[in-house]
């Protein structure tokens, strides 16, 4: 075995592969970037070595430079994680001419793969199933609009080297498709190098399901059941489960057997991933394979009780598959989410900047985090904005997303937007719950999972001004409840008892005052009062009575925010000053365009003169690995455009300003 490898990757991946490998006695490895001096995946290593400068392209794009630590180093074997170089045929052959291990497949499985127009000609001729579609190099646009009307409308237009849901378009009719063509060529261009594309029928309603397999040196492939990832935004996954709950025995053993057929066509060897589109009708029909072990490989672990990290290792020292697929059973049911720093009600407008607090569940027997962040580091701009990984297992379907919700009602970040409480009403919808979700109905029916905040029932409101007023309690010293020192009634000298609290939930601002003894207390917020009582606050709860029920709630956080949790829906309420003014948006202005946030220009599609109207995109910003689409904030003619192409801007930097009227 490897006495010791480097990593070419960061963050989460970085961290999972060093947790295999320390449990194994191998040393490690790490590289890092300018911005990712102080990260975890650097203080856990067993070395580290700095490699350039914060964009990827400086840094862990730099085969050569990766390669070179290596050497130094004397590691024996490069694991590439996944993203950056994991599926680099390049790099993978630049390792083995060095006389150093790829952890991953061959160069030649990779360069067949690498091209979608040429896997799926390739998995065709092996007799794998593969949705219909044009997969030729005449890349004329007049020439794919004739091959178009040809697959038929919808149809699916898809960058044919790449993946990550990068350079995909649907397009539903011949009027939108040129305009579709032209937009992700060049997505594809800015992602991948290369702008081929290729066109496939488009499946309605159809389920994401992959299946995971491994190969060895021996010749041997077998599966190791699947994921189904149907639970989709913008063909990014959004929810990952095993096993899925669509496949019958009868479909998972034809799909499997598929995907045995697929490796051993492409002679493949270690980690993989076959990737299926299935039809409402159960007819399922090959996607790509992903020549790299995947980002939801943790729900495939929990329900086989194997590391698949470990699996790599041994096979890339040689050694042969330990089993077959008839000796693995799946056992339970596993969910991942992926919490990031993003704002949902933003269209998902990726977030940098301090952790400020990281509350995370608390890893057991049945619920893993898998992060490359601790409270207090930094989401830095130039990476994916992933947090962590949340994953659950239990012994079935409904207990494992009981245990979700559970987890997820216990989490809590500050300092970043993050999509916590979009993944709570998600993993409570009926197409999730019932598991009829399809790949695109997030895109038809996001409105029914994005947070829509509302004034709360004024009880939630009353909880929140006593947790914000008395604080979390602090046990005694005195056991004594006869004690002054023991009360919690808000008594202060020279102080009457009713006490004024200022709260905001979102933009809606409360005030109250609190009249409270021993264990009742009487909220009056001008206009009504209620009267509570039974009160009992612990450090993770507040109860209480009103109007003759008896009211609870989980107490998530204190400060700087007040988060409270009913078991279904989370409230955030901010204490503000009693004399605080209600703010204006006093920058706000409808005669210029600004960066949201931190990015680089990727197109200009407007110029100074020209006459644009409301909602008009006039130029697009690539941050943290998404295409933003700028828009025109009113009618107008655009006075100045302070912006070029590929410049890298900070966040909120003026890029264009209409002309005022007279």
């Amino acid at each position: 075995m490897f006495a010791k490898i480097l990593i070419a990757n960061r963050g989460e991946i970085a961290c999972r592969v060093i947790r295999t490998a320390r449990r194994m006695g191998i040393k490690t490895v790490a590289v890092y970037s300018d911005a990712d001096a102080n990260s975890q995946h650097v203080l856990q290593a067993d070395e580290a070595y700095h490699i350039g400068g914060s964009a990827p392209a400086d840094s862990y794009l730099r085969g050569d430079v990766i390669l070179d630590v290596a050497k130094r180093s004397g590691a024996q074997a490069i694991h590439p994680g996944y993203g950056f170089l994991s599926e680099n045929a390049a790099f993978a052959s630049a390792v083995e001419d060095a006389g150093l291990t790829f952890i991953g497949p061959r160069a030649e499985s990779m360069i067949k793969m690498g091209s979608k127009a040429g896997a799926k000609d390739l998995m065709a001729a092996a007799g794998v199933p593969v949705v219909p579609g044009y997969t030729g190099e005449n890349q004329d646009p007049a020439y794919l609009l004739e091959q178009a009307d040809l697959v038929g409308y919808p149809l699916m237009i898809k960058a044919a080297h790449g993946g990550g849901g990068k350079g995909m378009r649907i397009v539903r009719s011949r009027d939108e498709f040129l305009a579709n063509l032209e937009s992700c060529q060049r997505e594809a261009l800015n992602a991948f190098g290369r702008d081929r594309v290729l066109l496939e029928r488009f499946i309605e309603t159809p389920r994401h399901i992959e299946i995971q397999i491994f190969g060895d040196s021996q010749g041997n492939v077998m599966h190791l059941f699947e994921r189904e990832c149907s639970a989709q935004r913008r063909y990014q996954k959004v929810i990952e489960e095993s096993p899925s709950p669509f496949l019958t025995p009868e479909r998972r053993e034809a799909m499997g057997a598929a995907a045995v057929l697929a490796g051993k066509a492409i002679d493949y060897i270690n980690a993989g991933t076959v990737e299926f589109i299935v039809g409402a009708d159960g007819q399922f029909y090959f996607m790509e394979i992903n020549t790299r072990l995947q980002v939801e490989h943790p729900v495939t672990e929990l329900v086989t009780g194997l590391d698949l990290v470990e699996w790599q290792l041994r096979i890339a020292d040689g050694e042969a598959l330990p089993c077959a697929t008839s000796d693995l059973r799946q056992n339970g049911h596993a969910i991942e989410v992926r919490i990031y720093a993003e704002d949902p009600s933003e269209n998902f407008l990726p977030s940098s900047g301090r952790l400020n607090v990281l509350r995370l569940p608390r890893a057991d027997a049945h619920v893993r985090i898998d992060s490359g962040v601790v409270e207090g580091d930094t989401v830095s701009i130039f990476y994916d904005p992933m947090i962590a990984k949340l994953i659950v297992h239990d012994v079935d379907r409904p207990s494992a997303l009981q245990r979700l919700r559970e987890a997820l009602a216990s989490s809590e970040v500050m300092g970043l937007k993050t999509n916590i409480e979009f993944l709570e009403q998600l993993i409570r919808h009926p197409s999730v719950v019932n598991a009829t979700i399809d790949t695109s109905y997030l895109d038809r029916h996001l409105d029914e999972v994005i947070p829509v905040p509302s004034l709360p029932p004024a009880w939630v409101s009353d909880a929140a001004a006593l947790v914000q007023l008395h604080g979390l309690p602090v046990t005694p010293s005195v056991q004594d409840p006869t004690s002054p020192w023991n009360l919690t009634d808000s008594w202060r000298l020279g102080h009457a008892k009713a006490r004024p609290v200022s709260l905001k939930y979102g933009d809606e601002r409360l005030d109250v005052e609190i009249a409270s003894e021993g264990a009742s207390a009487v909220v009056h917020d001008g206009a009504d009062s209620r009267s509570l009582s039974g009160l009992n606050v612990s450090s993770d709860a507040i109860s209480f009575v009103v109007d003759g029920q008896r009211r609870k709630l989980d107490i998530v956080s204190v400060t700087p925010r007040t988060i409270l949790h009913d078991g279904t829906q989370r409230y955030i309420y901010q204490a503000i000053n009693r004399f605080e003014a209600d703010g204006d948006d006093a920058g706000a202005t409808s005669d210029q365009v600004t960066a949201p946030m931190p990015g680089r220009i990727v197109v200009i599609k407007s110029s100074e003169g020209d006459a644009v109207v409301a909602g008009q995109e006039v130029m697009v910003i690539e941050a943290m690995k998404m295409e933003l689409s700028l828009k025109a904030p009113r009618d107008g003619v655009i006075a100045s455009i302070t912006a070029t192409p590929d410049e890298f801007v900070e966040a909120d930097t003026v890029l264009l300003k209409l002309a005022t009227d007279a």
